[in-house]
């Protein structure tokens, strides 16, 4: 390999390696660990100055447009990256005429039929790496013709972690499939002059780029990455992929997007490879359709992911992915307690959300039984009073994470949220960028006790990925070394803080031992109120015990003899 020209925007200090050092291996503890999207961990060496190892799968979903299609295999076939790592499937998604196999392409090029029982790009993308082999998957459009540095420009960095995903820079021109054939295609890109193939002057950058420069380069991006990941060239991990399901076959259009926010769930870290470009031959359909393409994708992607923009313009609907999971834990409390944080939750300004509420649910039994004074009764009335929401699950135990949703929130119940409390926890999530959001309630003297513990299951997931080992509080640093954990008082989260309580908390801090009368008094309601049901329980067990009591039995007997 030659070391190509490039005009890479990125530092000089980010790109180099020094000579001789070998790249961590992917998967392994010395992987480099990415704070956010700050991507500058990653050293990745100059083109044509390394020796790549890992294998790579270009799949190209593909229906019709055979003349593009062959000129896009012919920059393939002129491609830098060594043709014994890589092979090229293509994925003919119900051609009318069924394509083949152009004279001009890769060495290890063949074309498959799109998998039985659905169609479109996600579907046939997705047949393609289910026949594929490579360590990484490179997707790329049937009509993007790259320079000649491009597989290798993007694999650089998956040599060095296993969880980036990573962007080729694009332009959009006007094509005319009359106006060169393969043969010439691949001499100019063999040669390195793919970027004089078109006018780059009367090229369209695409909308990604605006994006790109205004968070610098991705690094400063934080949680929206994963925005500008939009398909047509990209490349990530085969593990990745699989971890984050693959893309949605149901999403005949948008589904790129929804499958950037699941990557982005999964731990997954976005680079812009800029050190070499593609030509899109011709325009997308997103410029020339927008607003029909716009009202098309809307309600599919609104509704599989929840911080898709114009998801925001309907902050009053529930969708089939959450916003939040509130993680509810209601074992020994009153129906009291339960209605005042369950129902303040489900009736505020966020009602996207889902709520796990996690009690002894399977003690709750049809026998005969003392309705008033049974064991389990306030147990009983919370489930009969919520049981009727589609919003709430009955669970025993804290259910697995479901990494689609963004966040999860762990509380007792008890303290009443205010109805803005979710919205305001999220904000100050993201507004500081951490992984963990930690509310101290007012009177909370430990870390674990009476304290709104809100996750950004993104971070969770990348620390899981770093060291699956990792438990509880090892977890908790990792999270704080790749997104940071940011605490903040509970005022205006809990409707109970008053302005007076709001002023001493600001002034004692987490640990004041400082309380209003207002907030004693409360606490000594929940508390007599905790009491008297711990009372009759314990008086209904004395009465079992006395009736079992062999003594009592033979009392019982001797009276009946008389």
């Amino acid at each position: 390999m030659t070391t190509a020209d490039n005009t890479s925007a990125h530092d000089d200090a980010q790109r180099a390696t020094v000579a001789g050092d070998a790249p961590p291996r992917p998967g392994s503890p010395e992987q480099p660990r990415i704070h956010r999207n700050d991507y500058t961990a990653l050293r990745v060496p100059d083109l044509g100055e390394w020796t790549p190892t890992l294998s790579v799968s270009v799949v190209i979903p593909a229906h019709e447009g055979a003349d593009k299609l062959a000129l896009v295999l012919a920059s393939l076939a002129a491609q830098s990256y060594p043709a014994h790592l890589t092979e090229v499937i293509v994925v003919d998604d119900g051609s009318p005429e069924p394509l083949t196999l152009p004279r001009v392409r890769p060495e290890n090029t063949r074309i498959v039929p799109s998998a039985e029982g659905g169609w479109g790009s996600a579907h046939a993308v997705n047949t393609g790496v289910a026949v594929s082999s490579g360590q990484v998957v490179f997707r790329l459009d049937a009509d993007m013709l790259v320079h000649r540095e491009h597989v290798e420009s993007q694999m650089r960095w998956h040599h060095q972690a296993d969880y980036a995903v990573v962007l080729g820079h694009k332009l959009f021109v006007d094509f005319d499939p009359a106006a060169m054939v393969p043969e010439y295609v691949y001499e100019e890109v063999a040669g390195g002059r793919a970027d004089t193939l078109f006018d780059r002057d009367s090229a369209d950058p695409h909308w990604v780029e605006r994006f790109i420069d205004r968070t610098d380069l991705l690094r400063a991006a934080g949680h929206e990455g994963f925005k500008v990941y939009v398909g047509a060239t990209g490349s990530l991990h085969r593990g990745l992929y699989d971890a984050a399901g693959g893309m949605d076959p149901e999403l005949v259009l948008g589904g790129d997007s929804e499958f950037g926010h699941r990557l982005a769930q999964r731990g997954a870290v976005f680079v812009p490879d800029l050190d070499t470009s593609s030509w899109h031959l011709g325009r997308s359909q997103m410029q020339e359709q927008r607003d029909v393409g716009t009202r098309y994708r809307m309600p599919f992607v609104a509704n599989r992911v929840p911080d898709f923009h114009l998801r925001r313009k309907r902050p009053e609907r529930q969708w089939e992915v959450p916003l939040v999971d509130v993680v509810l834990d209601v074992a020994e409390r009153t129906l009291e307690e339960v209605d005042a944080t369950a129902g303040a939750l489900l009736c505020g300004s966020t009602p996207d959300l889902r709520l796990w509420m996690v009690g002894p649910w399977s003690r709750l039994h049809n026998d005969r039984r003392p309705p008033l004074e049974e064991e389990y009764l306030d147990l009983r009335l919370s489930h009969e009073t919520f049981r009727g929401d589609p919003r709430v699950r009955f669970v025993e135990s804290v259910p697995e994470t479901d990494p689609r949703v963004p966040f999860r929130l762990y509380m007792e119940a008890g303290p009443p949220p205010t109805p803005d409390a979710l919205a305001a926890l999220v904000r100050a999530c993201d507004d500081s960028g951490a992984g963990l959001l930690c509310a101290p309630l007012p009177g909370a003297l430990t870390a674990g006790e009476g304290v709104l513990r809100l996750e950004r299951v993104a971070a969770f997931e990348r620390a899981r990925r770093l060291d699956p080992q990792a438990r509880d509080q090892e977890l908790d640093r990792l999270v704080e070394e790749v997104f940071g954990i940011h605490w903040t008082p509970a005022t205006g989260i809990v409707a109970s803080l008053g302005p007076e309580e709001a002023e001493l908390e600001g002034r004692t801090g987490v640990n004041g031992q400082e309380e209003s009368v207002e907030r004693l008094r409360s606490r000594l309601e929940q508390a007599t109120a905790r009491s008297d049901r711990m009372r009759r329980r314990a008086e209904r067990a004395e009465r079992k015990l006395r009736w079992f009591t062999p003594s009592l039995a033979r009392r019982v007997l001797r009276r009946f003899a008389r």
